[in-house]
């Protein structure tokens, strides 16, 4: 869930196309929000341990020599992260261009820990070009179907007609969460985006709310929705994976929906979690 809202996550690229939003203040923005979710199920998952009776796995304390110890090995990987977010940042490359250098410093820090083989980058590429080319199909479909939309003047009748049932802006928030969850529990996230984004985006803008939350939100709604029955394909990965059932699965989800449910009205009543590292960052 947390992947496709933090740097440099696919959904956000897309998203980014889509609604022409700069992809590197997504990524900026998706730091808080991606770090915030994992802050809160790491405390849900402490609470439910404690409330349960878990054992931990080591029952001594880490000392200094063995932090440093597993710590070290992960050092250079763990700058990633910084390279990617600190070049944009600094305009050293754009957030497109942060994709190749990523995959330049994974190959040499896989040739450097004699992890990667010639077979393995071969494998990578094919993946790549199938992954790639799928990305493009959505995107190139989006821009028609964006392009199209317009044409028909379907986003500003959208609007006039929104605007007129919806009193104010946390209104409408409240309703495009309740229908995005909806739909996402039965169509893939990205494919959603081509066709709900282009509509919902310029009325987001009609009612004065920050282009980043509106995004985030959005984007937030998606990964809530991939965890969802029925359709919902990190709920089948997972209970394909480990061999839970289905129903034991949504059982024991229950606390972790109403955490993400919690968090998605934080983000829809709370811009500043959302937009204030951007405005940090880039001023404004």
């Amino acid at each position: 869930m947390i992947t496709p809202l933090i740097p440099p996550g696919i959904a956000m690229i897309l998203y980014g196309c889509i609604a022409d939003v700069s992809i590197g203040k997504l990524f900026m923005s998706g730091i808080t929000v991606g770090g915030s979710l994992c802050i809160a199920m790491m405390l849900l998952v402490h609470f439910i341990s404690k409330r349960r009776g878990y054992l931990p796995i080591r029952k001594t304390k880490l000392t200094g020599k063995e932090l440093w110890g597993h710590l070290r090995p992960a050092l250079l990987p763990l700058c990633l992260p910084i390279i990617i977010i600190g070049g944009i940042r600094l305009g050293v490359f754009t957030a497109t261009e942060a994709g190749a250098i990523a995959i330049i410093y994974a190959i040499i820090l896989g040739l450097i820990y004699k992890e990667l083989s010639f077979k393995g980058i071969l494998q990578a590429c094919k993946e790549t070009v199938c992954t790639t080319g799928g990305i493009m199909l959505i995107v190139s479909a989006a821009s028609v179907f964006s392009w199209v939309l317009t044409k028909e003047r379907i986003p500003q009748q959208l609007t006039e007609f929104i605007v007129s049932i919806c009193p104010n802006k946390y209104a409408f928030l409240i309703a495009v969460n309740i229908f995005v969850l909806i739909v996402g529990m039965f169509i893939e996230g990205n494919a959603t985006m081509i066709v709900l984004v282009p509509l919902l985006a310029p009325i987001a803008r009609q009612y004065g709310i920050d282009e980043i939350q509106f995004a985030m939100i959005y984007i937030f709604n998606n990964a809530i929705g991939a965890l969802s029955p029925p359709m919902g394909t990190l709920m089948f990965v997972t209970c394909s994976v480990t061999g839970c059932k289905t129903k034991t699965f949504m059982k024991e989800a229950i606390p972790f929906y109403l955490l993400l449910v919690a968090l998605l009205l934080l983000l829809t009543f709370c811009p500043p979690v959302t937009t204030a590292i951007v405005k940090l960052t880039y001023g404004g």
